[in-house]
């Protein structure tokens, strides 16, 4: 039983580090971009950054982010339903 909340305790110590770490990526990204137009946004794949800006809002974020944790959180389901 111990050893089963010890496997429990890493899985959702590393989730919460991985979220964490997108969600710092992704309020640094509007932060840099607002701070720093002169960065070609232009030159920088959609996959990797996509930027929206519209009457003084920006908004920016990774899809390839996303998609790894969507892919993350797939696998952790997975593994929880064996």
């Amino acid at each position: 039983m111990v050893e089963v909340l010890e496997v429990w305790e890493k899985m959702l110590t590393s989730m919460g580090i991985a979220f964490i770490i997108i969600g710092v990526a992704l309020i640094m990204i509007p932060l840099i971009v607002k701070i720093i137009p002169s960065i070609s946004i232009e030159k920088i794949p959609w996959i990797i950054l996509w930027v929206y800006r519209k009457d003084g809002f920006t908004f920016a974020t990774s899809p390839i982010l996303i998609i790894i944790g969507l892919i993350y959180l797939i696998w952790i389901k997975l593994k929880w339903i064996r």
